[in-house]
């Protein structure tokens, strides 16, 4: 499906970088955008006047209006972009919907960055003058279609897995978009929006708007479409388009926002997931930030009681210094007492008594009968 912005991201720098390039550089590039919409870039050396840019989108529908093939009031709006620069190929290149030569050095003098970005809008043309033109067809006065019963609604797929379905009623025509949703989280949020969507839309400021309605069931109009569609998590969103909305410049922007309603909705999910996750961190700061305090107080009433003890440790306190010599000590004294080994000392050589320098006399520890005794006075 068609994205929020016109024109194409990639198409547009591809095209700006080769218009600015000094020199002519090769290109030949194939890419796709939002799943459904490709495109193909071919720029020669050897034809360096001349761009060819292919695009084509995949489209399914089922009623009598085909969107496959452009129109030739849609070829004439893609002239008119830029006159003298866009020439459209016919047949278009093999696999393509539409294939144009841009000649490049005919765009005017400063208008180059805003007629390549017209140029990069030609897959969003496209696809609303495609719409555009089944809702002329569709007559809003003619309600004998809708009492048809033979008049199927016309399932239009701009992308795989986004289709969405237009059918006629009495004085309106009706689009529906089935809502499909990967994560739980998204289904709350997604259908939240719907029912408030809803219920501003029913406000009388918004009278002339058109009507939305949301339903958790298929509308009966979509009986027999296939299974696949009507299988939602998230519902089914409608719009009642009346006379009123296509009228003038009033079609184009119906147009648009039908083409991106399911893009709005992803922006919407994913802007309201941040906001949540937001509230939720700074919400669990502020509890941080509570508990923190908490136990800072109970800290300070703690050193209240202990406050005593807590100064006579600091006065007793002993000098780093001396406090690493004396658990030094005290493992040298206790390596010393377990030790098994006699210990060494260097120096105490001299200290080693000597029978040549000292005699000592010899006791008996037996007494001898010729001992006698002196009395002292």
């Amino acid at each position: 499906m068609a994205y929020l912005e016109r024109a194409s991201p990639t198409l547009r720098e591809t095209l700006l970088k080769i218009y600015r390039a000094e020199k002519p550089i090769e290109v030949d590039q194939h890419f796709h955008e939002f799943g459904s919409i490709q495109y193909h870039i071919k720029y020669s050396v050897s034809d360096p006047n001349i761009v060819h840019v292919s695009t084509s989108t995949l489209l399914e529908t089922q009623g009598a209006v085909t969107l496959k093939e452009i129109s030739s009031h849609t070829y004439e709006v893609i002239k008119n972009i830029a006159v003298g620069v866009i020439d459209i190929v016919d047949p278009p290149r093999l696999g393509f919907q539409l294939t144009l030569a841009l000649h490049l050095n005919n765009i005017p003098r400063g208008k180059a960055i805003k007629v390549i970005t017209r140029i990069s809008e030609i897959q969003a043309l496209i696809l609303s003058s495609q719409l555009k033109e089944m809702l002329r067809k569709m007559n809003f006065q003619d309600d004998s279609l809708a009492m048809n019963n033979n008049n199927r609604p016309i399932r239009i797929v701009y992308h795989p897995s986004e289709p969405f379905y237009v059918f006629k009623q009495p004085e309106k025509i009706t689009a529906v978009f089935p809502m499909n949703f990967k994560d739980n989280s998204d289904v709350v949020i997604a259908t939240s929006f719907f029912q408030e969507l809803v219920e501003v839309g029913s406000q009388k400021e918004m009278g002339k708007a058109p009507q939305c309605s949301w339903s958790p069931i298929p509308p009966l109009q979509l009986r027999g479409e296939p299974v696949q569609d009507l299988t939602t998590n998230s519902g089914f969103v409608s719009f009642d388009i009346t006379s009123r909305h296509v009228e003038g410049k009033r079609l184009d922007k119906t147009v648009w926002n039908l083409l991106n309603f399911y893009a709005y909705v992803k922006y919407h999910i994913k802007c309201s997931r941040g906001y949540i996750q937001r509230k939720m961190r700074k919400r669990m700061d502020s509890l941080v930030k509570l508990l923190d305090n908490t136990s800072l107080e109970e800290e300070a009433d703690h050193q209240k009681e202990n406050g005593r003890c807590k100064y006579v440790k600091e006065f007793v306190k002993v000098p780093k210094g001396k406090l690493m010599m004396k658990q030094r000590c005290k493992e040298m004294t206790r390596r010393v007492k377990i030790s098994k080994f006699r210990i060494k000392m260097n120096g105490c050589a001299r200290f080693r008594f000597n029978q040549r320098w000292i005699s000592l006399p010899k006791f008996s520890s037996k007494p001898s009968n010729k001992s006698s005794y002196t009395k002292l006075d």
